[in-house]
C-alpha cells in the first residue's frame, strides 16, 4: 500500500505523535520520532527516537537530506508555532520530502465554548483571570510562567510535568501528566478551592477532562486561543490531517518511490 522506500520523521512529543509512531511501526515502516527534550523523562514512542533540537530550519533541512527522509510529519503541539514554521522552511530547502501537519481539532466547537472567556494570546490571560476569580488553576505549561508572575490571586494552583524553579510562595505546584479523568480533575479543583480555570486551546480528548470538571463545578474558564498559521506558510500550501486515519490516507496517496532528498541551490 505504501512505498517500502518511505523513511518517515515525526516531529513529536504529543500523544497523537506517539500513537502515530506505534501505528506506523506496527505497519513495518521505517519511523523516527524527534522530541524537543523539554521534559526530563518523556514518554518515548515506538521506533527510533532522537532528542534535542536541529539547530533551526537549516539544521533540520540538513538532517532530512542526511537521513534520506521522504516524509516529514509535524505532530508537535498546536502551540509549537516555531517548530512548525521551521518544518516548512526546511522542506523548502530540500527536494524530495513531503510534509504533513497532524494537528488535533481545537475546542472551538465544544458545547461550552461560547461561555468561556477567550483571549487571543497568553499575555492577555492574567488580566481576565484577575477579574474572574481568586484561586485559579493554571494548565498552560512552564513556559507561560512569566505571563502569570504578577497575578493578584490569593493562591495559584499550577500543574506541570517537571518541577519549577523557585515558584512563588502563593503558588501550589502539582507534578502530573495526562491523560486525566474527570473525577480526578473535579477532586483536584475542590481540594484546592479553585474558582477559575486557565488553559490553552490544546484541543483533543487527552486533556479535556478539566473542562468537564470546571463545568460541573460552575467554574469560569479562560482559554488562550491557538495560533492560526493559515492554509499557507512561507508561500507553501501545507497539507493537514486531524487524526491518524487521515495520515495513513496521505501516506497511501504518496506511495511511490521518491528520489533521495537533495539540498536546493
Amino acid at each position: 500500500m505504501r512505498s517500502e522506500a518511505s523513511n518517515i520523521l515525526i516531529l513529536g512529543g504529543t500523544a497523537e505523535a506517539r500513537s502515530l509512531a506505534a501505528t506506523l511501526v506496527a505497519d513495518g515502516l521505517d519511523v523516527e520520532s524527534s522530541l524537543a527534550g523539554r521534559v526530563s523523562s518523556p514518554r518515548l514512542p515506538a521506533g527510533r527516537v532522537r532528542i534535542g533540537g536541529f539547530g533551526g530550519a537549516s539544521g533540520l533541512a540538513r538532517y532530512l537530506q542526511e537521513q534520506r527522509i521522504t516524509h516529514l510529519i509535524d505532530a508537535t503541539h498546536p502551540f509549537a508555532a516555531h517548530m512548525s514554521a521551521h518544518a516548512v522552511e526546511a522542506i523548502q530547502q530540500v527536494d524530495g520530502v513531503s510534509l504533513l501537519r497532524l494537528v488535533r481539532p481545537g475546542w472551538g466547537e465544544h458545547p461550552d465554548a461560547p461561555s468561556w472567556h477567550w483571549v487571543p494570546y497568553l499575555a492577555a490571560a492574567p488580566v481576565v483571570v484577575d477579574g474572574r476569580g481568586h484561586r485559579p488553576v493554571r494548565t498552560t505549561g512552564r513556559q507561560s510562567r512569566p505571563f502569570f508572575a504578577d497575578l493578584r490571586a490569593e493562591q495559584v494552583l499550577i500543574r506541570v510535568v517537571d518541577p519549577m524553579d523557585a515558584p512563588k510562595p502563593s503558588w501550589t505546584v502539582v507534578l502530573d501528566r495526562g491523560p486525566y479523568e474527570v473525577c480526578d480533575e473535579t477532586e483536584l479543583m475542590k481540594r484546592h478551592g479553585v474558582d477559575v480555570l486557565v488553559t490553552k486551546d490544546s484541543g483533543g480528548i487527552y486533556t479535556s477532562a478539566k473542562l468537564a470538571a470546571a463545568a460541573s463545578l460552575d467554574i469560569p474558564v479562560v482559554v488562550v486561543s491557538r495560533p492560526e498559521p493559515g492554509a499557507t506558510q512561507g508561500g507553501l500550501c501545507v497539507t493537514t490531517a486531524a487524526d491518524i486515519p487521515e495520515v495513513l490516507a496521505w501516506l497511501s496517496r504518496s506511495a511511490r518511490m521518491l528520489q533521495p532528498p537533495t539540498m536546493r541551490g
